[in-house]
């Protein structure tokens, strides 16, 4: 497919802000404690930047999604977008699932949430759009019987390599145990361009995968001019999710690695030299 108006804004919106962030060295926190000033929200059946029903907010310290102004979820996905994107990175965030799901929740997102990597400009997306073409590292909580791995790997509109091969199912667990309750978990994502992604908790590499590219389903409602299949995902935004099950965050922090992408020692050092933090 030749490059058309919509595809060359989703390319120059992704890295708009290069330079800016490649300027940024060390940790970004990138929620700030007080406000989602610096985020922009996209939920599915709304205007770009409508917070419909106040599903994101900040009380008490932290990021909260809620459903309190529901009747009824009606598959309204929703995601808030940091408003930088980022190439070389480690993201933590540190969340847990509270309350109950929202009415009308589809069964497979209890205690259901994600970090989505390399995502489309949240301003690209449709109205009806449920997903952001994007690889996302899947939260999970447990739901008190079942073995429920977090940090897992969907595809929304999007494939990757996995063990040397192209994979295109749309999930794949991690190796990581199942957290139950209400009980907050730190999860870590290292995110090198298009070469690897790997989720990390506990310190420990649980789902490791390359070569993240636009392909495959799984995502409904977008602009076709946004999705060439085929093209490698260097870079992109994060944005959290809204998927039907409340969720809190209490930090949400990156660690740009952008200056050090093009020398594989030091990018090295620095990576171990980070996670031991």
């Amino acid at each position: 497919m030749k490059l058309k108006i919509g595809l060359s804004l989703f390319v120059s919106l992704t890295f708009l802000f290069v330079n800016h962030s490649s300027a940024q060295k060390g940790w970004i926190d990138l929620f700030n404690g007080k406000d989602l000033k610096d985020w922009n929200i996209k939920i599915s059946k709304h205007d770009y930047n409508e917070n419909y029903a106040n599903t994101f907010r900040v009380e008490d310290g932290l990021i909260k999604v809620n459903y309190d102004g529901y009747a009824d979820f009606d598959q309204q996905y929703g995601h808030m977008f940091y408003k930088t994107p980022f190439s070389y990175y480690l993201l933590e965030v540190t969340y847990r699932f509270v309350g109950e799901q929202a009415k009308g929740g589809e069964g497979w997102a209890l205690r259901n949430s994600g970090a989505m990597l390399h995502c489309q400009a949240p301003e690209t997306m449709l109205k009806d759009q449920d997903f952001p073409i994007s690889v996302e590292a899947q939260i999970l909580g447990g739901d008190g019987t079942h073995i429920r791995p977090t940090s897992n790997l969907c595809t929304p509109g999007t494939n990757v390599f996995y063990e040397g091969k192209l994979f295109t199912p749309h999930c794949l667990d991690s190796k990581s145990k199942t957290y139950a309750g209400d009980q907050w978990v730190m999860a870590q994502f290292l995110v090198l361009g298009d070469s690897v992604i790997k989720h990390i908790i506990d310190k420990e590499v649980v789902l490791e995968y390359t070569k993240p590219q636009i392909g495959g389903g799984n995502v409904a409602n977008y602009d076709p001019k946004m999705k060439e299949d085929g093209k490698a995902l260097t870079g992109g935004y994060i944005s959290l999710q809204s998927e039907s099950h409340p969720i809190e965050f209490k930090k949400v922090r990156l660690y740009n690695l952008e200056a050090y992408s093009k020398d594989q020692s030091k990018l090295t050092k620095v990576i171990e030299k980070v996670l031991k933090q």
